[in-house]
């Protein structure tokens, strides 16, 4: 489920490949209306399928002329995201902060 408190796009419960083919429509409106921050703080599970969601989200977001960033990503999700070399893409704002803790 998603819901839209100031602003931000929150997911709530699993998100995997059963719940993403709801999720990604319903997301998809909303960040092709605005600049959008999505929050994972309420997520209970994640799979692949979260990836392949949030690069969905940013790519519309981009068609549309606006950001996705994504904030509160479980553990889980940032560990996929590295074993699949998409992390850069992913949590971009953290790239900066990565190459200033191993200096």
């Amino acid at each position: 489920m998603i819901v839209l408190p100031d602003g931000r796009l929150q997911v709530q419960g699993a998100v995997n490949q059963f719940t993403v083919p709801a999720l990604q429509p319903a997301g998809e409106a909303l960040v092709c209306e605005a600049d959008r921050v999505v929050n994972f703080s309420n997520v209970t599970t994640v799979d692949s399928s979260a990836l392949a969601l949030i690069l969905a989200w940013k790519r519309a977001a981009r068609a549309a002329g606006h950001t996705l960033s994504v904030e509160a990503a479980p553990v889980a999700l940032r560990s996929l995201a590295s074993l699949y070399g998409v992390s850069a893409i992913i949590f971009p704002e953290q790239q900066g902060s990565d190459a200033r803790a191993q200096s």
